[in-house]
């Protein structure tokens, strides 16, 4: 029982970033899909997706693939980490478009080339775009938070505030 309460206090932040991101994102595609037929997607969706990214970020940090830069700069890893993800994120962009499509054309081939026929690319990369933002900053965060410790963090915060080192 410790063992689930430490998960799901460590899953807990990057799912929360991850919801209201992905909210944000989904309020930005609805302004975009005005007029053009598409519907956006359910919060119960995007709970999950959040979920499903909370987690994936957590297991990717784990991997030493990840934090390839522990000693230097915390650019590096900033830097490395928003590639990775933002690569992952326009990847899940992508397939999240195909399976639209696969559904209206009933085979994978025919819905990925239904698809590139009529993707609005400057939307795509709009989002992607908002994304590399979003994903950017979390990084930064959460580099932060590993270098600073996260109980300074929290105190720097929420309070109270730590007194000066001398």
């Amino acid at each position: 029982m410790a063992k689930l309460k430490e998960e799901f206090f460590k899953i807990l932040p990057p799912t929360i970033y991850f919801f209201v991101a992905l909210h944000l994102v989904m309020f930005i595609r609805i302004l975009m899909l005005k007029g053009t037929g598409l519907s956006p997607y359910s919060s119960a969706s995007i709970a999950v997706t959040a979920l499903v990214l909370g987690k994936a970020v957590l297991i990717a940090d784990m991997l030493p693939l990840i934090n390839r830069f522990p000693h230097k700069p915390l650019i590096y890893n900033i830097a490395w980490k928003t590639v990775i993800y933002l690569l992952i994120s326009a990847v899940i962009h992508y397939l999240e478009r195909l399976i639209d499509f696969w559904r209206q054309t009933g085979g994978f081939v025919a819905g990925n080339q239904k698809l590139l026929a009529e993707i609005i690319w400057p939307h795509f990369w709009a989002i992607q775009i908002i994304l590399f933002v979003l994903i950017a900053a979390y990084c930064m965060v959460h580099e932060l938070v590993r270098v600073i410790g996260k109980e300074k963090t929290l105190r720097i915060f929420f309070g109270p505030m730590p007194t000066p080192e001398v």
